[in-house]
């Protein structure tokens, strides 16, 4: 097994020799030229720079964009792999005192994960030592997946695209390679460097040479210039109240003390600098609880079994601040800032409440946190009404970063930074009640291993826009629209605007097809809401740009009407620019495409091939220019609704893209 897992997915550039970069530091965004993206995503503090464009005697591992392997779930689908002894080294392209490492070490042979040093210096000098952990990290398997890498098929009566059979219908058995599917293999640690270094600095990372760990994946280095902590000295401080920063006690109680005084004094609660042991929800309610910085206050928890479960049927607790249950009258008036929530999630459970931010909180705000390890970053369960969720950061989840839950109305989502999530980045859930009136802004996501970037499910009058999304890993989209999970349908508007992907598009293993960057799925419902998709860059597409597409059940039951696309890039498509697999209609107009792989449009309409064309009809409100190999995308042989019906052409790899 462990020669499985320590050769996963590694592709060699070049012959395999060290590689090194030009001496200047390369600063991107998502692994592109900021030029291209200017203007959209968050606004960090950080400056990336991946791994492949630093100076390194390593092996450069990528590009891959085929899942279960460490380039795949690479950012930018490059990284650096390390043996003990070699290193990577990155000139800081501005001030810093702080740095972030995205990277990846080898699981435990029997799951669980190992420990292992990395070595950091500064210009050869001023050493400190990193603890890697891999505990966080390693899933495998069929969902909701497992910890063990030898362990046999979950679903052995799930159709699987490894033998195209059931295995437990299948005779003989099929052999199924393990680990099965492993996935989930990267972590990130950061580390203030106790003062101050220079642009051109330089920073390098080291796996010593008696590391436990064979080889150590480095991704890419975020570095910072950290101000001081913030201090609020009139407050209700949780160290008067027991709290131990130090992290050895359980504060939880203190931290319940401090709201209580807090709320009868007319105060607010403050967490100075230090690590807080809480293992438990913090319930919160006309509250605000601010610490000194996301950098310097952390509210570390461990996962604690519950027996019996919770009534909600929760076999865990762990850290996080919930707002009351919506069933009693939710919470209200809540503020929560610059802290860290550091859980201790490493299974996928979906009855466990054991996530960063819970409940429901109208009228609040949550602002500069940041949140890791949990199992959603933040899960609200409306109705809910007016919450802000601002400037945090929130990676390695085994689940989503953000899910507005249930009836989460008039709320804004702007200018977070996701990474590293189990499931969809951020998300809209309309289950039971409508969601409505919502606002995904200027967020970035990046590299969620399973599922999409940004995905709603129902609702109306949203508005997804300004956002940035790159490397969906499998079976899932950049943006996703979905009549599905038992939403509510959608209504009103929604608008789909200025918003670029990049590297999306990814390969959905139980249909064997490819996905579009923009992903329309009616499965349970039509789609037939007003639907504005303006403005919006698709570039370097795995396979097309955009899909419209019901399942194969449900496909003469369903359509997708009412959409038009304007004013959109299409840079690179491994495929085509549209497909067509669900019978309706949409309009384009002024989507410009080039480096198209295939055929413009795949239009193969709900498969029932009928003598007067694809039941999918594309209108064309003119403008819409370029194309690749085959001709304008948008020819006028292929309207309305000429089959040209194709799933799987030959993928042709994009360019890399460029200025327009």
């Amino acid at each position: 097994m462990a020669a499985a897992v320590l050769g996963l997915g590694v592709v060699l550039s070049g012959p395999g020799v060290a590689t090194a970069s030009a001496a200047g530091p390369v600063v991107t965004r998502a692994a592109l030229d900021p030029a291209l993206v200017a203007g959209r995503g968050a606004n960090v503090a950080f400056a990336e720079q991946e791994a492949e464009n630093a100076t390194t005697n390593g092996t450069v591992i990528g590009p891959d964009r085929a899942a279960y392997t460490l380039p795949s779930e690479a950012s930018g689908r490059k990284a650096v792999r390390l043996t003990p002894g070699q290193h990577v080294e990155f000139v800081l392209p501005a001030a810093a005192n702080a740095i972030n490492v995205r990277y990846s070490i080898p699981d435990a042979p029997d799951g669980g994960g190992i420990t292992a040093p990395l070595q950091v210096t500064v210009n050869g000098k001023d050493r400190k030592t990193m603890t890697l952990t891999s505990q966080y990290a390693w899933l495998y398997n069929q969902y909701p997946f497992s910890n063990d890498p030898n362990g046999d098929l979950l679903h052995p009566d799930w159709w699987i695209t490894e033998c195209a059979c059931v295995p437990s219908a299948t005779t003989p058995a099929p052999v199924i390679t393990k680990p099965f599917r492993p996935s989930h293999f990267y972590d990130e640690q950061r580390l203030l460097l106790g003062k101050k270094y220079r642009a051109g600095d330089k920073v390098r990372l080291t796996v010593p040479a008696g590391s436990n760990a064979a080889w150590t994946v480095v991704d890419l280095l975020d570095s910072e210039l950290v101000g001081a902590p913030h201090v609020r000295l009139v407050a209700a401080n949780v160290l008067l109240f027991g709290a131990d920063p130090l992290g050895r006690r359980d504060s939880a109680d203190a931290f319940d003390k401090a709201i209580a005084f807090a709320k009868k004094s007319h105060l607010k609660v403050y967490v100075p600098p230090g690590v807080y042991q809480v293992n438990r929800h913090i319930i919160v309610d006309n509250v605000t609880i601010e610490g000194a910085g996301n950098w310097y206050t952390i509210i570390k928890g461990k996962e604690v079994a519950l027996n019996p479960p919770a009534p909600d049927g929760s076999v865990h607790t762990g850290v996080g601040f919930y707002g009351k249950d919506a069933s009693a009258g939710g919470s209200g008036n809540v503020h929560l800032s610059g802290f860290t929530i550091e859980g201790d999630v490493r299974e996928r459970v979906d009855t466990d409440q054991v996530n960063g931010i819970g409940g429901a909180m109208s009228n609040s705000t949550i602002d500069g946190l940041y949140i890791r390890h949990t199992k959603v970053g933040l899960w609200f369960d409306g109705p809910m009404n007016n919450v802000k969720v601002t400037n945090n950061i929130v990676v390695d989840q085994i689940a989503d970063a953000l899910n507005f839950h249930i009836g989460v109305t008039n709320s804004l989502v702007s200018n977070n930074f996701v990474r590293n999530t189990g499931d969809d980045g951020l998300a809209m859930w309309a289950e039971k009640t409508t969601n409505a009136n919502n606002t995904f802004d200027h967020n970035t996501v990046q590299t969620p291993v399973l599922a999409n970037g940004i995905a709603i499910y129902g609702g109306k009058d949203n508005t997804i826009s300004n956002n940035l999304v790159a490397d969906p890993i499998r079976e899932g989209s950049g943006i996703q629209v979905g009549s599905r999970f038992g939403a509510e349908p959608f209504t009103g508007s929604m608008w789909i605007t200025n918003n670029t992907t990049v590297r999306a598009g990814t390969y959905e293993l139980n249909w064997n097809i490819g996905l579009g960057a923009i992903w329309f799925y009616a499965l349970e419902k039509n789609i037939d809401a007003n639907i504005q998709v303006v403005g919006n860059h698709f570039l370097d597409n795995g396979y097309n740009a955009i899909m419209l597409v019901s399942e194969w059940s449900v496909k003469d039951l369903y359509s997708i009407t009412n959409v038009h696309f304007k004013n959109i890039r299409v840079d690179g498509t491994g495929t085509s620019v549209v497909s067509a697999r669900v019978k309706g209609s949409a309009t384009f107009e002024n989507v410009d495409a080039r480096n198209v792989g295939a055929v413009g449009v795949n239009n193969c309409g709900s498969f029932n091939f009928p003598p007067t064309g694809s039941e999918f009809s594309l209108t064309d409100l003119g403008g819409n220019d370029g194309g690749g190999t085959t001709g304008p995308w948008l020819a006028p042989w292929e309207l309305p609704n000429t089959i040209t019906c194709d799933d799987r052409p030959p993928v042709v790899t994009p360019p890399a893209p460029s200025p327009w």
